[in-house]
């Protein structure tokens, strides 16, 4: 691969794996730890991520267990869990933290589909983009540096590199959006 294209890989590359990691925290029918990703709790004066605070589980399918590391931090990830966009309260016993995710209904399930098609929809937004501002790089090389063919060499296996994450992009969409349709 061109040195020139492989900068637009690495960027395109970025693009794809920002995606899969904003698709891990949208739930599905059954609790995924990647829902508490973005959570940052209020560590002694410093937002800290909450898996940094304490062990997660998932004891059942629809439940999710937060066993912090020190106890008195329970109230400070309840806080944290209540002001974030979960959707879910917790509920403690003193030691452990239980998030219990109810069942989706199909309206929200349409609803997180959609969220879904709108994130890869963004995605491969990013990834046009980037193909546009590595053919308007090789434009400007054409007027000091290389000839038309190489320029069109250039755009081609760019193009072909935008073809490939665009792909992938819709691979995973659709993937998340079968996971979330099922009951």
């Amino acid at each position: 691969m061109d040195e020139r294209i492989k900068a637009y890989d690495e960027k395109m590359k970025k693009a794809f794996e920002f995606l899969q990691s904003d698709l891990a925290t949208i739930r599905a029918g059954r609790a995924n730890p990647h829902v508490l990703d973005k959570i940052r709790v209020d560590y002694y004066g410093t937002p800290t991520p909450l898996q940094q605070i304490g062990n997660i589980t998932v004891p059942e399918p629809r439940m999710l267990q937060i066993a912090p590391w020190e106890k008195k931090m329970i109230k400070d990830i309840e806080k944290a869990i209540m002001a974030s966009d979960v959707g879910i309260t917790p509920s403690n016993d003193g030691s452990v933290i239980r998030l219990v995710f109810p069942e989706l209904t199909e309206e929200r399930r349409k609803d997180l589909a959609k969220e879904v098609k709108k994130k890869g929809e963004e995605g491969n937004v990013a990834v046009r983009n980037i193909r546009r501002d590595g053919n308007d790089a090789f434009k400007k090389l054409a007027k000091t540096e290389i000839s038309e063919d190489e320029i069109k060499d250039l755009e081609e296996q760019l193009q072909k590199l935008t073809d490939k994450y665009m792909k992938d992009i819709d691979k995973v969409v659709d993937e998340k959006s079968q996971e979330i349709m099922k009951v």
